[in-house]
C-alpha cells in the first residue's frame, strides 16, 4: 500500500489504512491496548515533528493524549516524502528519552572543583546572567574568538549559524572530523558541493563504501530505496571489511584490506577507460580536461582525444592485479565489480561517508576515487546516477541577516590545515595546550568530546584547567561523560520539545522538516496559555532557540552592540521575537511554493507546517548543472579566462555557504551558459587547481594514498592488527540515545570482532579477554571469534563504552561506574567498578534491565590523527593484541597522555601549512559554517604560494 497520508485533492485509499486520515489527526481515537478485552478508548492530537536521534531527519506523529497532554507513543509521519511513514527503531524510542527517569530536568551549576561532579539547582535567570555577561565582555574587549560553540550533530539547519553572526563571533566548532571530512574532501575537490546524493531508487549498479543499508548515514530512507531497486533488479556491490547487513544483501561483497579501496577504484576506472565505457560527451563537456593537459601534458595538443589517450596512459597502472595485490582480495572480485560499475552507464549509484575515507590516511582519496567512477560514466546528476547533496537538500535562511564579522578563529581554522573539512576540532586540546589561545566561554551542545573524540583524557585535562577554558556551558537533554566537567548543565528538549527545520539529501527531492514542541503545540489547540516551552516541557525543560534568543537579549540589552535588533518582534519592537513570529516569517519569505500551498488550504504558512510537519519544495531534480542561467544571475556577470562567470565582489562581501564569492555559471564552446557546479571553475575537476595551488601538486587528481595501516606497515609476525573503530551498531547513535531503553535492549553487548582463523592461531576463544595495546595506551576488550570479518582486521563499535565516575550524575540504562585516576606523570587510568544493572525509578523497567555490559570506551586510547588535507582524524589504529595478563579486568584503560602529545606533534608535521594563494587562510569556496568578510580569509602575504590577488 501507498505508505503516504491521503494530501487535499488525493483519493482516499480502499480498506485497510496503514495511517490515520490527516482530517483525523486532531481528533484521533484509538482503544487502549493494554486494557483489552475491554474497549477503552483515548482521543489523541497526531501532531508531526521530526526525530532527533541521527541525521536523516526522518518525519514522526507524537500522540498527544486529549485527557492530560501526555505524549502516549510515536509513530511515522507518512507525510514526510523521505522517511515516508518508516521508521527505524530510533524513531518510536524518543517516548524512552520523553520519560526518561534520569534525564535533566533544571538548571544545574557547579559546586566546588570543576570535575567534582556535584551541582546545585540555579535559576534560568542566574545562569543566563552569567554567561551573557561572560560573552558580552569578550566581545566587548574584542576577544571574539573567546567565544566558541561546539556541536554534535546539529538538529537544525542555520539557526545558531545566525545567532553567532549576530554576535561578531568566529565560534562554530563541529564534531566533522571525527566524522565525514575524509568524504566531504573527497567530493569537495571535484565539485564543490561536499556529500552524494545517489538516486538509488532508479538505480542499475548501487556501489556502496560501507553499511548504508542499516548503519549508514541516512539509512532509514536509503534503505527503503536501496531494497526498492533491489526489488527491480538493481545489483548491490558492497566494500565493507565486515559482513555487515548491508554486505549480506548484496551481489558482490569485498572485504579488501583498510585502505586498498581507493586503488579498486582506480583499478576499475583504468578498465572503463583501456574499454571506452565511458560517456565521452560528458566528460568533453562538464570536466576540466583542457586544465588537465596543461597542468600535466602540456607538450601534449590540447583536444579531447588526446586527453583520453593521456588519461588512460595515466591510470594504466592500476590494473586489476594491482588492485588485488593491494587489497589482499581475489582479482576476479575486483574484474566482478568492474562489469557492474561499466554496466551501469548512467545508471550508477555510488556513496561513501565515513567508512574508509574516515579511517585511513589519504582517505579522502578514496571518496574522490570512487566519484571519478560516476564521472566517467556520465551518472552524475542523472536518473539513478549520483548527485550532489546541494541538489537535494533545502536551507531556509531568515531574510533578516546579520553582516558577516571580520575575524578568524586559528583554534578552529589553523593555518597547518587550509583546506581542512571542517572545524579542527580534535585539535582544541593540544592547541589550547600550546598556548595559541583561551576559551572564555564555551558551549558544548548536546556534544561529548571526551568521549566521541579520540584522545579523551588530554580533553579532561583541558577541560579541568579553567586558565585555558573559562566557562564551560553543556547544553544537553542527558548526562555525559563531558558534561559532568562543565560549570553550567542546561537541560535542552528532545524531539518533540523544541523548534528547528531540517532538510537532508535522502532522495531525489527537497523537503523541509519542522520539528516542534508537541505539547506546546496541543495546548495552543486547546486554548491553554504558555509564555514559552518550558511552560510545556517537563521540569524546566527549555528549547534552544528561546535559549538563543534570550542570551542574546542578555548580551546585547540596550542594542548598543548591534546585536538585539536580529532577535527583536517586527510586530512589537522593543520586545523579544517568539518562535511564531520567528517561523511564520520564514515560512513565509524563504520557502518556495510554501505560502501557496497553505493559501490553498485556507492556513498561513507557519499554521501548514504545523498541520503537516514538512513540506516538499521540488522532486525529480536532475541534471541542475544544465540549468539555464536567469537574467538576473546573468546581470553584470562577466566570464573570465576559463569562461567563469562572475559579478563584481569586494573584500567586505562574503561567499556563500558553498562556492566563490560573485560566481554564479559557466560559458561551455557552444557558446550556452549554465549553473554548472560549485568548483572554482564550475565543472568537475579531474585536476583539482586547488589542490596544487595550495601546496599538494602530487594529489591534485585521483590517485591512491597508502595508509598509515597499510598492510605492509603491519607486523603480523608479531600479533600486530588494524583495528577498525568506525563502525557503529544499528540502533545507537552516539550519546542522544543512550537514555532510550528500548535501543539498549535490542544492543548491549560490545564485543571485538575476531577472524576465527586469527583466534585459533592466537588459542582464543569468544568471551576471552585480550589487551588491545595502541601507540598511547592499552584496554581490555572480550573476543567474539566469527567469520564475519578479513583476517588481520578486529573491530569494535565506537558507539559503546559509557562510563560514570562513582558518585557523579550519569545514565544508569547504559553507564558502568568507575574509578577514574592520573598520576603526576600523566598516566590515567580508567577501571569499572560495576557495570550496568537494574536500579529503582519511576520507569519500572529500571527494575527489568537484564544487560550489563556498558563497554568499552577505546577512543581514549588513540592519539589524535589528523589527515593533513582533509583535517580527517584517521580512525584505523595499529595495534598489538595479546591475552589479558594477570590483573586485568574487562573494560581496562590506561593512556599516557604525554605520548600522545607527541603523536600530535608527529602528525602536525606532516601538514603543508598556508598561507595560499594572496596570502589566503583558506579557499573561499569550501563549505565554512559561519562565513565571515571576504577579508578575513586574508592574512599577509609574507610566505604565500603564488601572487596577491
Amino acid at each position: 500500500m501507498n505508505p503516504r497520508v491521503n494530501m487535499p485533492g488525493e483519493r482516499s485509499h480502499e480498506g485497510l489504512r496503514n495511517y490515520p486520515p490527516v482530517e483525523d489527526w486532531d481528533h484521533h481515537v484509538e482503544f487502549d491496548a493494554k486494557a483489552h478485552p475491554r474497549k477503552v478508548p483515548h482521543t489523541y492530537s497526531l501532531i508531526p515533528t521530526i526525530c532527533f536521534n541521527c541525521e536523516s531527519s526522518c518525519g514522526l506523529l507524537a500522540y498527544v493524549d486529549h485527557e492530560d497532554l501526555s505524549i502516549k507513543k510515536f509513530e511515522g509521519n507518512p507525510a514526510h516524502p523521505g522517511s515516508r511513514g518508516r521508521n527505524c527503531a530510533k524513531g518510536p524510542a524518543t517516548i524512552n528519552q520523553v520519560h526518561d527517569p534520569e534525564r535533566i530536568l533544571y538548571p544545574l551549576r557547579r559546586v566546588g572543583e570543576r570535575g567534582s561532579g556535584k551541582f546545585e539547582r540555579v535559576s534560568w535567570d542566574e545562569a543566563l546572567a552569567d554567561i551573557a555577561g561572560r560573552v558580552r565582555r569578550a566581545i566587548v574587549e574584542d576577544r571574539k574568538d573567546e567565544v566558541m560553540y561546539h556541536v554534535g550533530r546539529p538538529g537544525e539547519d542555520g539557526f545558531v549559524e545566525r545567532v553567532l553572526q549576530a554576535w561578531g563571533v568566529d565560534g562554530h566548532n563541529s564534531h566533522t572530523n571525527v566524522c565525514s571530512s575524509g568524504g566531504r574532501s573527497g567530493y569537495t575537490h571535484w565539485m564543490g558541493y561536499d556529500r552524494p546524493s545517489p538516486d538509488y531508487a532508479n538505480a542499475k549498479t548501487i556501489l556502496l563504501l560501507s553499511s548504508h543499508l542499516e548503519t549508514g548515514h541516512y539509512f532509514n530512507p536509503h534503505a527503503q530505496r536501496i531494497m526498492e531497486a533491489k526489488q527491480n533488479g538493481a545489483k548491490l556491490a558492497v566494500l565493507d571489511l565486515r559482513l555487515s547487513n548491508t554486505a549480506s544483501h548484496a551481489d558482490l561483497w569485498i572485504s579488501p584490506w583498510p585502505g586498498s579501496e581507493g586503488a579498486i577504484f582506480l583499478a576499475v576506472a583504468s578498465h572503463l577507460l583501456r574499454t571506452r565505457r565511458i560517456d565521452e560527451a560528458f566528460l568533453r563537456r562538464w570536466v576540466n580536461w583542457d586544465v588537465y593537459l596543461e597542468r600535466l601534458h602540456p607538450d601534449a595538443p590540447r583536444d579531447f582525444e588526446t586527453f583520453l589517450d593521456r588519461l588512460t596512459d595515466d591510470y594504466a597502472h592500476y590494473t586489476f592485479e594491482y588492485a588485488a595485490a593491494e587489497a589482499h582480495v581475489p582479482v576476479e572480485q575486483i574484474e566482478r565489480l568492474a562489469a557492474l560499475v561499466a554496466d551501469a552507464g548512467t545508471r550508477l549509484a555510488t556513496h561513501t561517508w565515513r567508512s574508509a575515507a574516515a579511517g585511513n590516511l589519504g582517505g579522502w582519496q578514496i571518496a574522490r576515487s570512487l566519484f571519478f567512477l560516476n564521472v566517467l560514466t556520465g551518472s552524475v546528476g542523472t536518473e539513478g546516477g549520483t548527485h550532489p547533496n546541494g541538489w537535494d537538500k533545502f536551507i531556509a535562511h531568515f531574510p533578516q541577516m546579520p553582516e558577516p564579522n571580520d575575524v578568524w578563529s586559528e583554534m578552529l581554522w589553523p593555518r597547518e590545515y587550509p583546506l581542512t573539512t571542517n572545524e579542527m576540532s580534535i585539535l582544541l586540546p593540544h592547541l589550547l595546550k600550546d598556548g595559541r589561545g583561551r576559551l572564555e566561554v564555551y558551549f558544548s551542545r548536546v556534544y561529548n568530546p571526551l568521549w566521541v573524540n579520540p584522545d579523551g583524557f588530554t580533553w579532561i585535562d583541558v577541560l579541568k584547567d579553567e586558565e585555558k577554558m573559562g566557562l564551560h556551558v553543556a547544553l544537553t537533554p542527558t548526562w555525559s561523560e563531558s558534561a559532568t566537567f562543565a560549570d553550567y548543565v542546561l537541560p535542552m528538549g528532545h524531539a518533540s520539545e523544541r523548534h528547528d527545520t531540517m532538510s537532508f539529501e535522502t532522495h531525489t527531492s527537497k523537503w523541509l522538516a519542522f520539528r516542534q514542541p508537541v505539547t506546546r503545540v496541543a495546548m495552543e489547540q486547546r486554548g491553554i496559555p504558555y509564555q514559552d516551552s518550558r511552560d510545556a516541557n517537563p521540569g524546566e525543560v527549555w528549547e534552544e532557540n528561546e535559549f538563543w534568543f534570550e542570551l542574546s537579549w542578555q548580551i546585547d540589552p540596550d542594542g548598543a552592540l548591534g546585536i538585539r535588533k536580529y532577535f527583536e518582534s517586527q510586530e512589537r519592537p522593543g520586545e523579544r521575537m517568539t518562535q511564531d513570529e520567528y517561523y511564520d516569517t520564514l515560512f513565509s519569505h524563504s520557502v518556495p511554493g510554501l505560502p501557496e500551498a497553505a493559501q490553498g488550504q485556507g492556513l498561513t504558512p507557519l499554521q501548514y507546517m504545523r498541520k503537516y510537519g514538512v513540506f516538499e519544495v521540488a522532486k525529480d531534480l536532475y541534471r541542475l548543472d544544465e540549468r539555464q542561467l536567469t537574467e538576473a544571475e546573468l546581470e553584470g556577470a562577466e566570464p573570465d579566462e576559463r569562461g567563469v562567470l562572475r559579478k563584481p565582489v569586494t573584500l567586505e562581501s562574503q561567499p556563500p555557504l558553498v562556492g566563490e564569492a560573485g560566481a554564479v555559471g559557466v560559458v561551455h564552446e557552444d557558446g550556452t551558459q549554465t549553473a554548472g557546479w560549485l568548483s572554482p571553475s564550475r565543472k568537475l575537476e579531474l585536476f583539482s587547481t586547488t589542490l596544487a595551488d595550495w601546496g599538494w601538486p602530487d594529489q591534485a587528481t585521483p590517485g591512491y594514498i597508502e595508509s598509515h595501516v597499510a598492510a605492509r606497515k603491519v607486523d603480523r609476525g608479531n600479533d600486530e592488527f588494524v583495528l577498525m573503530p568506525n563502525f557503529r551498531l544499528p540502533t545507537l547513535i552516539h550519546t542522544r540515545s543512550g537514555n532510550a531503553k528500548y535501543l539498549n535492549e535490542i544492543a548491549n553487548t560490545h564485543p571485538l570482532w575476531f577472524n576465527k582463523d586469527d583466534a585459533v592461531a592466537m588459542g582464543l576463544g569468544t568471551g576471552e579477554l585480550v589487551r588491545v595495546t595502541t601507540e598511547i595506551g592499552h584496554f581490555v576488550v572480550r573476543v567474539w571469534a566469527t567469520e564475519a570479518i578479513r583476517p588481520g582486521v578486529v573491530g569494535l563499535s565506537h558507539h559503546m563504552g559509557r562510563w560514570q565516575q562513582d558518585g557523579h550524575p550519569g545514565s544508569r540504562w547504559v553507564m558502568g561506574k568507575v574509578d577514574l585516576n592520573r598520576s603526576e606523570d600523566g598516566i590515567w587510568k580508567l577501571r569499572y567498578k560495576e557495570g550496568v544493572k537494574p536500579f529503582t525509578s519511576d520507569d519500572p523497567d529500571s527494575e527489568r534491565i537484564y544487560w550489563d555490559d556498558p563497554g568499552v570506551h577505546q577512543n581514549l586510547t588513540f592519539p589524535v590523527q589528523p589527515d593533513p588535507i582533509s583535517g580527517m582524524h584517521c580512525w584505523h589504529q595499529k595495534v598489538r593484541i595479546e591475552k589479558a595478563r594477570e590483573g586485568d579486568q574487562y573494560g581496562d584503560v590506561e593512556v599516557d597522555v604525554n605520548k600522545s602529545r607527541e603523536v600530535y606533534r608527529r602528525w602536525l608535521s606532516m601538514a603543508r601549512p598556508g598561507p595560499g594563494p594572496g596570502g589566503q587562510r583558506r579557499p573561499e569556496f569550501m563549505m565554512r559554517h559561519v562565513t565571515p568578510k571576504r577579508s578575513a580569509y586574508r592574512m599577509a602575504a609574507t610566505g604565500a604560494r603564488g601572487e596577491d590577488q
